[in-house]
């Protein structure tokens, strides 16, 4: 494929993702397709020869879109959103097509400083203190990692390897694995200070937990994965009160945030802290600029792409107002979800309603909840998944995709209603 064809192809793509959004509610949301369905459909082997570009576009509804679980259709309604927008669709082209490999200033000088100044962007949105900033004399200072468990595991390092050096300095004689075989890290069933917990969107009260961790030099990191998007809106802000005593705060921007997958943001007061976890420099990655950022420094893997041109072209093309509007339409949108599921007696809320996540089940036991839920996803007009809540089997309804509108909702309540009162009548009275 040369330059010639790569621009008609390009087109062609393009217009197939448009149709392919524009019309995604009339596609199945779920697939019908049982496990190893794919491996019938292609060869057992890589051809020898090059194939044209038709009859790959072609295998793309005959192979793959069989398979695909359809994340934004406005009837998915399961785990959390995964953020999508074209913005950010057309910046991973250009990500593609620069195709560097970030791992220091050196390596792409643009690709590591406009990812220090968007998560400074991103920080002032969230109105984050100035510790965690980076600006151009800061201490602190963010960056992109690829999920939430990445950045938790960063911090888990991070802290340790902070606590081995302070004891070390106090106690020379001790070795590091002496330290560590008697460190403790404290966590809650979520594992650590949680801001939008993933069954039920519950918050810990990170403004009793900082001060006591501050007290006891423990490293406090904040998981706010999900709802971490929200806090740019400031009736939601208070949500993150406490971050102040935290030493590290992560949220996904790639969940509610309209960036595209995987752009995971973390910022921390001090990043000699997670510096001094990772650094590696062999002489091949050493040059002229070594104090200018290294954010393979921040990071298990060595190799980095250019994520940061999602959240530049998103957080221009859509502003500070349109992504709180698209925060708050969701919120509105589970609400009136919400509302439609208390108006029915047979039903009960079993979590508060903070965000765009609702909480519900059928008044009755675990198995007939669990009956409901099969028969919903059985019939694949939406698609749900549940989680337990205090021993009980609940269905989670969360608003993901960006073109949900209020009759997506309407229709989805109807749905499980219908389902509802067919499963009542077959119960033996």
């Amino acid at each position: 494929m040369d330059a010639a064809e790569f621009r008609r192809r390009g087109k062609e793509m393009v217009d197939y993702v448009a149709d392919y959004l524009e019309n995604i509610e009339k596609r199945q949301v779920y697939p019908d397709v049982e496990p190893g369905y794919l491996r019938s459909l292609i060869p057992e082997e890589a051809p020898e020869e090059a194939e044209s570009y038709e009859d790959v576009v072609k295998d793309i509804e005959r192979v793959i879109m069989p398979g695909v679980t359809h994340w934004h259709s406005p009837y998915f309604y399961a785990y959390f959103p995964t953020a999508h927008s074209f913005p950010a669709m057309l910046a991973d082209m250009l990500c593609g097509a620069i195709g560097c490999i970030g791992f220091s200033w050196a390596a792409s000088p643009a690709c590591t400083e406009l990812e220090t100044v968007m998560l400074d962007w991103l920080g002032k949105m969230l109105k984050l203190p100035e510790d965690f900033l980076a600006g151009t004399e800061g201490r602190g200072g963010g960056v992109i990692q690829g999920t939430a468990s990445e950045a938790t595991l960063i911090a888990l390092l991070a802290a340790r390897s902070k606590i081995v050096k302070l004891i070390q300095a106090d106690h020379p004689d001790r070795s590091e694995t002496d330290i560590i075989s008697k460190l403790v890290a404290y966590s809650s069933d979520q594992f650590c200070a949680t801001l939008g917990t993933t069954p039920s969107c519950a918050f810990d009260c990170i403004t009793e937990l900082g001060p006591i961790c501050n007290a006891e030099k423990i490293w406090m990191h904040i998981d706010a994965a999900y709802a971490g998007s929200a806090f740019i809106c400031p009736e939601f802000r208070p949500l993150l009160n406490g971050v102040e005593f935290a030493d590290s705060f992560n949220f996904n921007p790639h969940k509610w945030l309209l960036v595209n997958f995987d752009c995971s943001a973390m910022w921390v007061k001090k990043r000699s802290d997670i510096i001094g976890a990772f650094k590696m420099e062999p002489l091949y990655l050493k040059h002229d600029h070594q104090e200018s950022g290294n954010q393979s420094h921040w990071q298990i893997p060595l190799g980095r792409r250019f994520r940061s041109l999602k959240m530049w072209f998103v957080f221009r093309m859509y502003g500070l107002k349109g992504l709180q509007a698209y925060i708050r339409k969701h919120v509105g949108l589970a609400k009136e979800f919400e509302t439609l599921v208390r108006a029915d007696q047979r039903f009960e809320i079993s979590a508060d309603v903070v965000l765009g996540l609702v909480c519900f089940r059928f008044k009755g036991s675990n198995e007939l909840n669990e009956t409901l839920l099969k028969r919903i996803n059985r019939a694949r007009k939406i698609h749900l998944v549940p989680c337990q809540l205090a021993g009980k089997f609940v269905l989670r309804f969360a608003v993901c995709a960006r073109t949900t509108e209020s009759r997506h909702v309407q229709e989805a309540w109807s749905h499980i209603s219908h389902l509802a009162s067919e499963l009542l009548q077959e119960l033996p009275h």
